[in-house]
């Protein structure tokens, strides 16, 4: 099967056009270092053919591991008899900084014997500018077809697909002529074709300099941070608030009607006690992660994140970090694993090694159904002005917070007390153009995310949850929850978590919350479901305060969360990523023990507190 490649510059589109052309779900937006490794789909109009999507980079002389990925691959790839052409996006609104990297590519296309075409994508940004950009002038310049495209609106994929239909024909490849030309040469080359054939870019910069002067300035620029960020969080319980209560309906009607039709008392009680109960009490919160995810999305395509990292660089170098440490750090936010991926556009080794023990303190999609569980048990749940600002956001707002910050004194912390055996690159970060988001693009993604993540942590809830289930409901067949097996096990690890005010039931769901965070959930509607079969099955959270559990617990609880290393599949990813398991095994005891010190601090402060 032939493979045809495609490469390009970050911020260029690039991932946009391929999922346009191959029907994929691939990450979309507007920022460097979204794509960090390669991907690769059968193109819709052409199954035959597997289009091969490169991580962007700004040049062939690679600097950054992102870069790094996306080069060592390209210099395979051309060897590979299998490639039939190469695919190179340019962005026409920015032409000189992509026509370097262009040439780079022509160059060793003709080195290889492939035939290259590039597309020259975010034309319908000039059209709506009245700017234009010479095709036929580059094309003839170049010695390579040159086809004006949009990814954003399909204009011109037809004529990208009828070429990749074709096969590739050596009479229409360009007249080789930068093959022996050095790069300080092509510099120069780029610096002229971009004055002479591209578009008047002034209007474009006028207008990214009028946004810029407020989202950058010293004062609006750190207001309108803060007040974005609040209503990211805000937004998790606002947004999601009718989603959730829908699901919970859902489930607990689907339940009534379900569980008296099935005659066997064995299955009976397993469907309610572990299925409503253990998985249902997880499913409620995945609009959270819908809604997170899909706030995350429009900032990122918006090209306000970028703005956010430039924002953070000066605050984030008190603590050993770059303004690029910003962008994987936000990304954990949703999951560890592509924060821990898009580390590799940090130029520095040190800093990058910084960023991978900050994005596990992260407050991650896997935390927010445990935060949401506590913060519905023990906040009220009030709001004013219309919802715009409420206790439980608030809460929300403050440990994810106390999470970001307690990365950020880690870091600092070792930062101080680690020397630096390294050469620390300048902080250079492009400011991609404000941008309207994509919606639907955001909305599939943030879909696919929540499903991605109700499948990948499905499994290993199903499984925590049945285990659980049968060691709670035997041998006395749900009679008495703590003279069963798990009752006899939860007594086992009870004086671990006790000096936190809770008893053997949440010592087990902590226990198992250790395959993943969120396996706690379901854990506790479990063993909360055999003690309360005849109750309702869905609302964990009722049942959490019907058990008396101390608001220093449910404080503890947070805090605990908020800094233990939960997650096998993080601790798999950061010891390959880190090629160091060393690091990757003390971080792992290292916040489970600052995890549990800190739990029993506020614990006891609040005892102390309440009296």
């Amino acid at each position: 099967m032939s493979k045809v490649i495609l490469i390009g510059s970050p911020n260029s589109g690039k991932s946009l056009l391929f999922n346009r052309l191959t029907g994929l779900s691939q990450k979309v937006a507007n920022f460097p270092g979204i794509t960090v490794d390669v991907g690769s789909g059968k193109l819709q109009a052409v199954p035959e053919k597997i289009l091969v999507d490169f991580p962007g980079t700004y040049s062939l002389q690679a600097i950054s591991a992102e870069e790094e990925v996306a080069v060592d691959y390209f210099e395979r790839a051309l060897e590979d008899p299998e490639v039939e052409q190469v695919l190179c996006l340019i962005d026409a609104t920015r032409l000189e900084k992509s026509l370097l990297f262009t040439l780079q590519v022509i160059r060793d296309c003709e080195r290889n014997g492939k035939q290259i075409t590039v597309l020259a994508n975010m034309i319908d940004v000039l059209d709506n500018h009245g700017l234009e950009l010479d095709v036929d002038g580059l094309s003839a310049a170049l010695y390579t077809r040159v086809l004006p495209i949009s990814a954003r609106s399909g204009k011109g994929l037809d004529a990208v697909t009828e070429l990749l239909a074709r096969r590739p024909d050596p009479a229409r490849a360009g007249r080789p002529h930068l093959m022996d030309t050095p790069d300080v040469i092509l510099r120069g080359e780029a610096h002229k074709l971009a004055h002479r054939f591209g578009p008047d870019g002034d209007v474009l910069i006028r207008t990214q300099t009028r946004l810029d002067n407020f989202f950058l300035h010293s004062f609006t620029g750190g207001v309108s941070f803060f007040l974005i960020m609040y209503l990211l969080f805000q937004s998790i319980f606002t947004w999601s608030a009718p989603a959730m209560d829908a699901v919970e309906g859902s489930l607990a009607w689907l339940a009534d009607a379900l569980v008296p039709l099935l005659g066997n008392q064995l299955v009976r009680d397993f469907t309610s006690d572990a299925l409503f109960s253990g998985i249902g009490a997880f499913l409620v919160f995945v609009p959270q992660i819908f809604v997170l995810t899909f706030v995350i999305g429009l900032l990122e395509d918006s090209g306000y994140m970028a703005r956010a990292a430039l924002i953070c660089h000066k605050p984030l170098r008190l603590f050993g970090l770059t303004g690029k440490s910003f962008i994987p750090m936000l990304s954990g936010v949703a999951c560890a694993i592509p924060g821990i991926y898009a580390a590799r556009a940090i130029d520095s080794p040190r800093k990058r090694m910084l960023t991978y023990m900050a994005i596990p303190l992260m407050p991650c999609s896997a935390r927010l159904p445990v935060y949401t569980l506590l913060i519905a048990a023990f906040i009220p749940a009030e709001t004013t002005l219309g919802g715009l600002f409420g206790w439980q956001g608030l809460a929300m707002f403050a440990i994810y917070f106390f999470g970001m910050m307690m990365g950020l004194v880690i870091t600092g912390l070792v930062s101080r007390t680690r020397e630096d055996h390294y050469t620390d690159l300048p902080f250079v970060l492009e400011l991609p153009p404000y941008r309207l988001p994509g919606i639907k693009p955001i909305v599939r993604n943030a879909w696919n995310r929540s499903k991605h993540f109700v499948t990948k942590a499905g499994k290993i809830i199903f499984a925590v949850t049945v285990l659980i289930w049968v060691l709670g409901y035997f041998p006395n067949y749900g009679a008495d929850l703590g003279e069963s097996w798990l009752g006899q096990l939860g007594h086992l690890v009870e004086p671990v978590f006790s000096p936190l005010g809770l008893d053997w039931r949440y010592g087990v769901a902590i226990f198992t919350s250790f395959a993943a965070r969120e396996v706690f959930v379901g854990t506790l509607g479990t063993i909360f479901g055999i003690e309360g079969a005849d109750e309702n099955m869905v609302p964990l959270v009722e049942h959490i305060q019907n058990s008396d559990l101390a608001l220093g617990s449910g404080l503890a609880l947070l805090v605990f969360f908020a800094i233990s290393l939960q997650c096998v599949s993080t601790l798999a990813i950061l010891a390959k990523e880190s090629e160091s398991r060393s690091l990757t095994l003390k971080m792992f005891v290292g916040y489970f023990l600052l995890a549990y010190t800190a739990a029993i601090a506020v614990y006891r402060v609040t005892e102390w507190i309440m009296g």
